[in-house]
């Protein structure tokens, strides 16, 4: 526990918006609160300005549940990825402010409006098969309290579509790019902006792109400066990485 957060629990019994018996009880589960079967860091969105957030991919419906639950009941805005329709009743059946993005395949859950820079992110994608992992960047970032846009299909294959789009890739703080085949479409948009690109390659292509490793390597490689690369299909990754950024930036 912080000095931060254990002031603020006896400030709520100085002031009695905490009896003690539910001082007692925030206290009881901090650092993390241990379900069995998972350790749920209730501190980290104290240490890094975001909760923790529930991979769903490999749990079950009732796992992700208690999860929700265990974070939902510290506060904060709830995010889950690789969500299908199951986990987001097993959410919604929490909390009536759930959302799917079903594109995305997230939950979220807006307890709390956070503060917004000033500044954008764009979410860029080379093609329309792209979609699913920058939906999973842009939802990510706007949970962390970004404003996000999205451009879709402007990759290399037709490299007019990305040049006559440099102005907006300009105007951005941050600009996602997700792209599965050779990947170029990153080392393309950092070449024409003076903005970090935050890569994402995907599992899209053909055979010898060997499930978006061809694309990686290719990110890995960039000759353009400024790229930062996530992991194949990390959409949440890259949209964390740009909100970081983006706050970043507005705090200087």
């Amino acid at each position: 526990m912080t000095p931060r957060e254990l002031l603020r629990i006896l400030d709520g019994v100085r002031k009695q918006a905490l009896s003690p018996e539910a001082a007692a009880e925030k206290l009881r589960h901090l650092p993390h609160q241990d379900l069995g079967f998972a350790r749920v860091d209730t501190h980290r969105n104290l240490r890094c300005g975001f909760p923790e957030v529930i991979f769903c991919q490999g749990k079950t419906t009732a796992q992700i549940k208690s999860i929700a639950r265990a974070l939902l009941s510290h506060g904060g805005n709830l995010l889950a990825t690789r969500a299908d329709h199951a986990a987001y009743r097993a959410i919604r059946s929490l909390d009536r402010r759930a959302k799917y993005h079903e594109a995305g395949r997230c939950v979220t859950v807006e307890l709390e409006k956070l503060p917004r820079p000033s500044g954008e992110i764009l979410v860029v994608t080379a093609g329309t098969g792209d979609i699913p992992v920058a939906e999973e960047a842009r939802v990510t970032a706007e949970i962390m309290g970004n404003r996000v846009t999205a451009l879709h299909d402007v990759g290399v294959a037709g490299i007019h579509r990305v040049l006559r789009e440099s102005s907006r890739l300009s105007q951005a703080n941050v600009v996602v790019v997700a792209a599965g085949m050779e990947g170029a479409l990153p080392g393309v948009v950092a070449a024409l902006i003076r903005r970090p690109v935050v890569a994402v390659p995907t599992s899209v292509g053909y055979g010898a792109s060997f499930g978006g490793a061809s694309a990686l390597l290719t990110m890995l490689n960039s000759c353009a400066a400024g790229i930062g690369v996530v992991n194949i299909d990390n959409g949440f990754g890259a949209g964390y990485l740009a909100s970081l950024i983006n706050h970043g930036a507005q705090a200087r």
